[in-house]
């Protein structure tokens, strides 16, 4: 049996593989590329393609693919065999540079939003080198962006990487004004702390709404839930810690460094969460995880559960996105640091990414917005849609006697004066984590709670490194034409924060009268994914994101368009869902259950004349008026889904979805639920609450 050394990343095409396999010249080019961005030639790519199908083959490959994320939120491969036929009539494994840089997929049947004609299928994928190739079921996968035959963005990874390499190219100029002529590259790094449900495949196969939505449309309240805390970092299952085991080792063959795992609040809820990685890589990983969760679920007769709300009543899922800013020296740009060089740097950089969060909210909650995170955000379990910074109390007090211009009362009392002075001595942890923040600072890096389990992390770093560097744009504007570097960066410093102060909160999220301030404040408070989008074609946001090179406006009005349909068939599966199942599963069963009553009724009173009985009378009267109450409710809300296709534009059709067809379903569930309550276990169709949730023994 391997140890976890020799058994981590033994599928991956790595920086350890290619220095083994490569002549050193192209070795050497190779790294450049891969750590300066500088432009790939095709020698050195036939000869890291002939390495690469080599050690792929050798390690039982027998396809290549070019693995790229569209706008569906999964990934996507087409397989294409390594053999090229011979004049003997044999064949041999060959793999080309051509090959390993551009491909050519099928882009008709992917999502556009506009940005091609149906007819127009072609489509092209690039090689990303900054994310390694790897072997998945035999076949060798190569991360690639992918765009369409005009050149535009079809996937998540161009505009993440573009978004890495606007915020690169502000942060060194912002260095440059500290002195720091070495650093070549910023980059940002992200660790995604991954939520889910594993229940029993068997209670699973039984409920249509979780097979074809992934969460529960309806389900009447366990006896017992959450209420006790006690599945929170308890102890794990047997079945479960055998799923977790192969888990990690499925996951740290691909080089995915999963580090942490436990119960999560809910019952059969649990966490995943890794070390820190290169965004891109993060965000390729973390894609990889959700897939691997899934299919090593299956092979435990499990099912894993990645929607943000699969069950009500109990904490839904999450996937904490842990943001930080380095150079190519190792230094952390969100590292307080220890003397007065770096705590400037520290701050600068700090009351940037405030400034970028207060300017740019509206583009960091659209970025996390989903059908699915819509019943999650501001549910008491989850940071509300409002979106906040937390500092924590000492670092908050620095910022306050910066902005006062005021001694600073912590470890001593001195007028901060920035270049001149040092901040206190900062630990990783000087305060509590603020686990109802939408946005906390916890060290040295910032915590975005707000991304849903299912969301790919692209979308939420795309505007967080977006922003950033907008933000960073405009301080090396200001400062490179100062005449006095400190003086002007103090004032800067201290501008930022009483323009930006609004967006700091470090009390209770949850709290109704902090969503009341939070209003009071300016700050937005988007609810819902159709309020969310009207702000991603927002004058000001596109003037942002086109000018930072992250996106052309017509890829903003593509993803505009993409991400409401998405919504629109999301909700109207799930209405087509509850139609389905109260129409042709709960109405007969209660249907079924109140005749069985009523003819036990009338059965006691032919046996014993007079005979009353209050529990079947009762009940058959509750049970007749729960049917006909979820009888009209899904008449009226077939007639709401119906009145969709009467609707052409997008928008309209997302906020009826929103304002007509989701409060139907929540008519729908209710007398649905109250009748489970009056139901008999063996008349009820499909797996309770209860059973699914402590269905894993």
């Amino acid at each position: 049996m391997s140890t976890v050394p020799e058994l981590f990343a033994s599928k991956v095409f790595d920086d350890r593989v290619m220095k083994e396999r490569l002549p050193s010249e192209v070795y050497k080019s190779l790294h450049e590329t891969i750590a300066e961005g500088k432009e790939l030639n095709l020698s050195v790519a036939n000869a890291v393609a002939k390495a690469m199908c080599a050690w792929a083959t050798e390690n039982g490959a027998t396809h290549f693919t070019h693995w790229f994320q569209p706008l569906t939120g999964i990934t996507a491969e087409k397989h294409d065999s390594f053999i090229s036929p011979t004049p003997e009539g044999r064949v041999i494994m060959e793999f080309s540079g051509k090959e390993l840089i551009k491909g050519e997929p099928d882009a008709s049947s992917f999502p556009s939003g506009g940005l091609r004609a149906t007819f127009e299928a072609r489509g092209y994928t690039a090689w990303d080198p900054t994310s390694y190739a790897f072997i998945k079921d035999n076949t060798l996968c190569i991360p690639t962006a992918f765009c369409s035959y005009g050149g535009e963005a079809l996937d998540k990874k161009t505009p993440l990487l573009r978004s890495m390499e606007a915020l690169n190219r502000q942060a060194l100029r912002i260095l440059k004004l500290f002195g720091n002529e070495s650093v070549k590259r910023v980059t940002t790094s992200v660790g995604p702390e991954q939520e889910y449900f594993l229940i029993d495949r068997a209670v699973y196969e039984k409920r249509r709404d979780l097979v074809y939505t992934g969460r529960t449309l309806f389900g009447a309240k366990p006896p017992k839930g959450q209420e006790l805390d006690d599945h929170y970092f308890g102890s794990i299952k047997p079945r479960v810690q055998a799923y977790m085991c192969e888990l990690n080792e499925e996951l740290w063959k691909l080089g995915i460094l999963a580090k942490t795992e436990h119960n999560e609040v809910a019952p059969a809820q649990h966490e995943l969460a890794p070390i820190y990685s290169t965004t891109n890589v993060a965000t390729d990983h973390n894609q990889l995880t959700m897939e691997i969760m899934r299919r090593v679920a299956a092979k435990h007769g499990l099912v894993c559960l990645l929607h943000e709300k699969p069950f009500a009543g109990v904490n839904g899922s999450g996937k904490h996105n842990n943001w930080s800013i380095a150079t190519d020296k190792g230094e952390n740009l969100l590292s307080p640091g220890k003397t007065p060089f770096e705590n400037a740097q520290f701050l600068t950089f700090l009351v940037a990414t405030i400034k970028a969060v207060d300017e740019y909210q509206g583009l960091l909650r659209l970025s996390v917005a989903t059908a699915g995170n819509d019943h999650r955000l501001g549910a008491n379990e989850a940071p509300p849609a409002v979106i906040s910074v937390f500092l924590g109390d000492e670092l908050n007090a620095v910022l306050e006697a910066i902005e006062s211009d005021t001694p600073y009362d912590g470890v001593e009392r001195r007028r901060m004066r920035l270049g001149v002075d040092s901040l206190p001595s900062f630990t990783r942890d000087t305060t509590d984590r603020n686990r109802t923040s939408p946005f906390a600072f916890t060290g040295n890096k910032f915590e975005f709670r707000m991304v849903g389990s299912s969301n790919s992390i692209a979308c939420a770093n795309i505007m967080l490194n977006s922003a950033v560097a907008d933000v960073l744009k405009g301080f090396a504007d200001e400062l490179e034409g100062a005449e006095d570097f400190d003086a002007a960066l103090h004032e800067l410093i201290r501008r930022t924060i009483k323009e930006h102060k609004r967006v700091i909160f470090n009390g209770n999220g949850y709290d109704d009268k902090w969503i009341a301030e939070a209003e009071s404040r300016g700050l937005l408070n988007l609810k819902t994914t159709p309020e969310a989008m009207q702000l991603l074609i927002d004058p000001e946001n596109v003037r942002m994101l086109t000018e930072e090179g992250v996106f052309s406006e017509t890829e903003i009005r593509s993803r505009y368009e993409i991400q409401l349909e998405n919504y629109v068939k999301t909700v109207r599966i799930e209405a087509n869902t509850m139609l389905n199942m109260a129409k042709k599963e709960i109405l007969p069963a209660v249907s079924a259950y109140a005749a069985h009553l009523a003819g036990a009724l009338e059965r006691k009173k032919t046996a014993v004349p007079g005979l009353t009985s209050e529990y079947d009378s009762a009940t058959v009267e509750k049970l007749t008026a729960l049917a006909d109450e979820i009888y009209k409710a899904a008449e009226a809300l077939e007639e709401k889904v119906a009145s969709l296709d009467g609707i052409a534009d997008i928008t309209e059709e997302a906020y009826f979805i929103k304002d007509e067809i989701i409060p139907g379903m929540a008519a729908l569930r209710a007398p649905a639920d109250r009748a489970e309550m009056e139901t008999a276990k063996e008349y009820w169709p499909f797996p309770t609450y209860g059973e699914i949730l402590f269905s894993v023994k």
